[in-house]
């Protein structure tokens, strides 16, 4: 079972959408709109400076995901990488899909000369993912989140 990771293509856009949409359902009980969502992938995969999507595969199999979108920070003078929109399938939890992304990005922040680190964020509730990202060395910021709607 070697996973392998790649960067996702438009031609991935359908997948990344479903997977999107479980986890939608999974961690926060929300239904998406399938055709906001998957115009919302199809935008980013188009257009890197909205963000990357890396791919965990099995073969040909898509099992996992993430995403990582950029913040800048005028403090330091660097990025920051969020990671948002992770998602390993059912069948393929809790046998390393997840940590392989994870340290595949964190090569690749280190090899960057401008980013600061890995940032996330989680539902409160979700007890067994905040336990596997403290696994892999992130600590909890001492930040409240807050956000305000246009429409």
């Amino acid at each position: 079972m070697a996973i392998a990771i790649r960067t996702a293509t438009p031609l991935d856009a359908a997948v990344v959408a479903d997977f999107n949409r479980r986890m939608a359902e999974e961690t926060e009980h929300k239904q998406l709109d399938p055709q906001i969502l998957l115009a919302g992938v199809a935008a980013l995969l188009a257009d890197g400076d909205k963000g990357v999507y890396y791919l965990a595969c099995d073969g040909d199999d898509i099992v996992g995901q993430l995403m990582i979108t950029r913040e800048w920070s005028d403090w330091r003078n660097g990025w920051w990488w969020w990671i948002q929109s992770v998602y390993v399938r059912a069948d393929w939890r809790r046998k390393g899909v997840f940590q392989a992304l994870y340290h595949h990005v964190v090569q690749a922040a280190q090899a960057a000369s401008d980013v600061l680190g890995l940032r996330l964020y989680v539902e409160k509730e979700n007890t067994g993912a905040q336990a596997t990202y403290r696994k892999l060395g992130m600590s909890p910021m001492p930040y409240l989140f807050f956000d305000y709607w246009l429409s």
